[in-house]
């Protein structure tokens, strides 16, 4: 489990194919990877991946051909959002994230609104049910507060922490994006659906 809080930005510095998916190098010095071990988990722009090998600056995964059809931006050199797994002991300062996204959407729009930037993304239509107003999504591993919502298009508000500390800041309309949709949301569909 994450938090969607991302601890630093790292960079994918290569892509190497394998038979049935990627092999990722990810620079990630700024992340600290001293307590990092084989087999830990590290969400990668909101991507629950696991360790193969690890460097004083850097770590490797495996990404299957499944995950890279249902996510985005894994399969090319480029900064991305990092988060180790959370420790029972830690403090929860964004929401429950698994790492296992749910879609993928499109941004609409990214602009600056005084000193705070407007993120609107078109969701995949299966996934609106789940995203309500001041609810929580994650985008590209970063845990938000949904500000509106009509139809699959939703609005959130980014301060200047958060872009400044991400890779939000790239965004452009067009741009995909990795969504997870609030944990809580999808088990209460789940319950309701299957008492009826």
């Amino acid at each position: 489990m994450f938090s969607g809080i991302v601890a630093a930005a790292g960079k994918i510095n290569k892509v190497q194919p394998l038979q049935n998916g990627v092999r990722l190098t990810i620079h990630a010095v700024r992340l600290g990877l001293d307590d990092v071990a084989i087999g830990d988990s590290i969400c990668v722009n909101g991507v629950c991946l696991t360790v193969i090998s690890t460097t004083t600056s850097s770590f490797q995964v495996d990404v299957s051909a499944e995950t890279l059809h249902c996510t985005a931006g894994l399969d090319q050199q480029g900064e991305v959002n990092l988060e180790k797994a959370l420790k029972v002991s830690d403090r929860l300062g964004g929401h429950l994230v698994s790492g296992h996204v749910d879609g993928v959407g499109e941004v609409l729009r990214f602009e600056p609104i005084g000193e705070s930037h407007l993120l609107a993304v078109r969701a995949p239509a299966d996934l609106a049910k789940y995203i309500a107003r001041k609810g929580s999504i994650t985008v590209q591993g970063v845990s938000l507060t949904v500000n509106t919502v009509s139809g699959t298009d939703f609005e959130i508000n980014l301060i200047p922490h958060t872009v400044q500390v991400t890779t939000l800041k790239y965004l452009k309309p067009g741009s995909r994006v990795n969504l997870e949709v609030d944990l809580i949301a999808r088990y209460i569909e789940r319950l309701l659906s299957a008492s009826e």
